[in-house]
């Protein structure tokens, strides 16, 4: 089968190999993928940035769908040709998350390879069913991204009807925060880079939307907007740069999800978070669990990933380089 290495460090060295085609062993399903999606957190695997100590060679990308194209002795759970996602941390089924668990996670060193390659064999206790209404390269978008968007709002947040909630750019997890936002009923106020992209959050249901270019302090433009009180909930992609301006947007007694660290360095002012109570909390993706619950409510409201752009497989190094860009608006998907 071919398959993507991390062999050295650099967008230009990811190596397209060939390596033996796995076989299941007992307990496990043989997924052929179809498509693979693009995080961040690939891109900074890639570079080196992630972890400068990893392993190599490993396959990258921790997020992809495909079909069982075999299954091992004593699997009851799948058959041949079932449509299904492996998790992203590959033994965390249930409960809070751990050192052991975490380090379960696909496509960041040798040990738990990725799925940038054309066939993979998971325990079939680690893969999911892709929702009906979804084809595979929308359905690869959904272990890391979206499920930790949903771990945010829906399980941190415990999110209700008619609060608020702030997104922080145009990338995958912003962009399911935002269709989740509006599965629940809330409000939604979002930012971006450009009047263009803006247009295509209100579409998508962003109630308010501001050019953080052209209004560097967009928290005030926030508190504007909510009556001076704040938003409920922020889901906070931008790291130290953002943070300062998320806990001032934020209502006295709300939630900060903090999730992504995109914007390097910044500093805050950490008295603001505990004179404002404000419940800042980090988000690492999420359990099978929580997976398939979001997938239920993904299923049953017919929610459609937003895929800016599709790569094919030996264009994989043009796709980390359009992420590395930051010109998309969702996500990116490479097809195996």
């Amino acid at each position: 089968m071919k398959a993507y290495e991390v062999q050295e460090f650099g967008i230009e060295k990811l190596a397209l190999v060939d390596r033996p085609d796995p076989e299941p062993a007992a307990g496990d399903v043989l997924v052929r993928f179809r498509a693979a999606s693009i995080n961040y957190r690939d891109l900074m695997v890639v570079q080196g940035t992630y972890n400068p100590r990893m392993k190599v060679p490993a396959v990258p990308f921790s997020d992809g769908a495909g079909e069982v194209e075999a299954v091992g002795g004593g699997v009851t759970k799948w058959r041949v040709g079932d449509r299904v996602m492996p998790i992203f941390a590959q033994r965390w089924f249930d409960g809070g998350s751990s050192e052991e668990k975490r380090r379960t996670s696909l496509g960041a060193g040798a040990q738990w390879d990725g799925v940038l390659r054309e066939m993979g064999t998971f325990s079939e206790e680690s893969v999911v069913r892709v929702p009906d209404h979804l084809s595979f390269d929308e359905a690869a978008t959904l272990p890391c991204a979206a499920l930790t968007a949903w771990h945010a709002l829906a399980v941190s947040g415990d999110l209700r009807a008619g609060q608020s909630v702030l997104t922080l750019g145009t990338g995958g997890v912003s962009i399911f925060a935002l269709q989740f936002a509006n599965l629940f009923g809330a409000r939604v106020i979002s930012t971006s880079s450009s009047d263009e992209k803006i247009k295509k959050l209100k579409d998508l249901g962003a109630g308010d939307a501001i050019n953080y270019r052209e209004r560097e302090d967009w928290e005030k433009d926030v508190l504007e907007m909510t009556g001076k009180l704040g938003v409920d909930h922020t889901v906070e992609v931008g790291g130290a740069g953002t943070l300062g301006r998320s806990i001032a947007a934020t209502r006295i007694g709300g939630h900060v999800a903090l999730i992504g660290a995109l914007t390097g360095a910044g500093s805050f002012n950490p008295t603001t978070v505990f004179m404002k109570a404000i419940r800042l909390q980090g988000i690492f993706v999420g359990s099978k669990r929580m997976f398939e619950e979001m997938n239920k409510a993904i299923a049953v409201n017919k929610v459609k990933p937003v895929v800016d752009r599709v790569f094919e497989f030996a264009e994989a190094r043009e796709a980390l380089k359009y992420m590395e860009s930051g010109s998309h608006f969702g996500k990116i998907v490479v097809r195996v």
